[in-house]
């Protein structure tokens, strides 16, 4: 597709408002990157690393941001809705786009559900009587229920609940770095022994959980404004954001807690009751509920917009693509996503959930990699101006190089799971054919 040449888009895509901005993006991106995960992690890899832990943030940042160069050059040629899904999609065909979709609303949906969870048992810590099987399932519901109707008002509404989770779950975690920093002590942060690459690897790929989240998080972009210029702007802002954040919480872990950081269960909470006392500790558990539900929330405007992609491209049923007349939202697969990840945070647990999501994610990003460099090869260009990457015959390369290194790390039973699901998709792709044929076919 030549530049100028736009992408087709149905009746239903033109509908959508492009109201999402580079801050209200950024912030997207933010609120759904920092999720849960930060708040667990820096014990991961402490146990792994260490006094070197600060070196895997390091090298999971560096594969992030080859990755992001790539996404965000892709973002700038491409405009329609779903994001990495539509990149690959123009870029290789339906059928490996469709693939990739479906691995972003799979790693999305079970993600989801496994950061719900813990939402829940936070709360739970916090207020006992969500300790109740029942209470616990009213609580989710009931959480589910009101981000998905925040996000059928409006992309507007739904945009402006991000904002206010990503401040919201960010002021105790810089109150922690700031005032942390006056606490730390310099020998915890001693590195007396050099760590195996191989043991920096994995705890890498630990991290890739809590640096995951751009895929998702740039699927509504058929809703967003001039995006060849937002998109590679609210791309490197909320990257750089949330590198420096995540490397200073580590130190600051580290240099609190010592060697306690490996054993801790609740680590930035132990470490917040160091520095400010007993109420820090409340406060710290208190920004784990708000962080996880700020998450929910960034993710209900970003999934059901996968759905709404597959009704939209006749994977799925056209109901699903629907836009509400007044609203202007795909309402239908916002509904539908948000029951679907609601009974799966109620009925199953956080680890069988989370288990497949890094590979999902790094997958999705090695295909949108190769996708950016044959996008400009082809010099597609429907959203303006696109954004070229420095060095665009090395990134992509380099990118792919690091995210296989990653994946040799993944064990035999997450590739088993994945291969199911594609396996599942392959079939759901014959099948509807037909319907996507007639969709295709011009009318009179």
């Amino acid at each position: 597709m030549a530049r100028g040449v736009t992408e087709p888009r149905s009746s239903t895509e033109r509908s959508l408002v492009r109201a999402i901005g580079t801050w209200a993006l950024a912030a997207g991106i933010i609120n759904v990157t920092v999720g849960g995960g930060i708040f667990r992690l820096p014990a991961d890899v402490a146990a792994a690393l260490g006094p070197a832990a600060p070196l895997a943030y390091v090298v999971c940042a560096i594969a992030m941001g080859l990755i992001v160069l790539c996404f965000a050059e892709a973002g700038s040629r491409v405009s329609l809705t779903g994001g990495p899904y539509a990149y690959v999609e123009l870029a290789f065909g339906p059928y490996i786009g469709f693939l990739t979709g479906v691995l972003i609303w799979f790693l999305g949906t079970t993600a989801v559900a496994a950061v719900s969870t813990v939402f829940a048992t936070n709360a739970a810590k916090l207020f006992p009587v969500f300790e109740q099987p029942t209470m616990r399932a009213i609580l989710l519901i009931a959480s589910f229920a009101t981000v998905a109707t925040v996000n059928i008002l409006g992309v507007k509404q739904g945009s402006r609940l991000n904002g206010i989770a990503t401040v919201a779950k960010l002021l105790p975690l810089l109150l922690l770095v700031l005032a942390g920093a006056f606490f730390i002590d310099t020998a915890n942060l001693a590195i007396t022994t050099a760590p195996a690459a191989g043991d920096v690897t994995r705890a890498s790929i630990v991290l890739i959980f809590a640096f995951s989240g751009i895929e998702s998080a740039l699927v509504p972009s058929g809703e967003v404004r001039e995006p060849a210029r937002t998109v590679p702007r609210a791309v490197f802002m909320a990257m750089l954001v949330i590198t420096l954040l995540y490397i200073a919480i580590q130190l600051v872990a580290q240099g609190v807690l010592g060697p306690a950081l490996a054993t801790s269960t609740t680590p930035l909470a132990d470490a917040a009751g160091v520095v400010l006392g007993p109420w820090g500790r409340i406060l710290l558990l208190s920004a784990v509920v708000i962080s996880t539900f700020g998450y929910l929330s960034g993710m209900t405007l970003a999934i059901p917009r996968a759905l709404y992609a597959f009704g939209r491209d006749g994977y799925l049923p056209a109901f699903i693509a629907a836009v509400h007349p007044r609203f202007r939202t795909p309402h239908i697969s916002i509904a539908i996503q948000s029951a679907l990840a609601c009974a799966l945070a109620i009925t199953s647990a956080f680890g069988p959930l989370a288990i497949i999501s890094n590979v999902a994610a790094l997958l999705v990003y090695f295909g949108c990699s190769v996708a950016a460099w044959e996008l400009r090869r082809r010099d597609v260009a429907s959203g303006g101006i696109p954004f070229r990457v420095p060095g665009a015959a090395v990134v992509p390369i380099l990118s792919c190089a690091m995210i296989v290194g990653l994946l040799s790390s993944i064990t035999l039973p997450e590739w088993r799971v994945l291969v199911f699901v594609l396996a599942g998709a392959s079939v759901l792709f014959v099948l509807t054919r037909r319907r996507r044929a007639a969709l295709a076919a011009p009318t009179a």
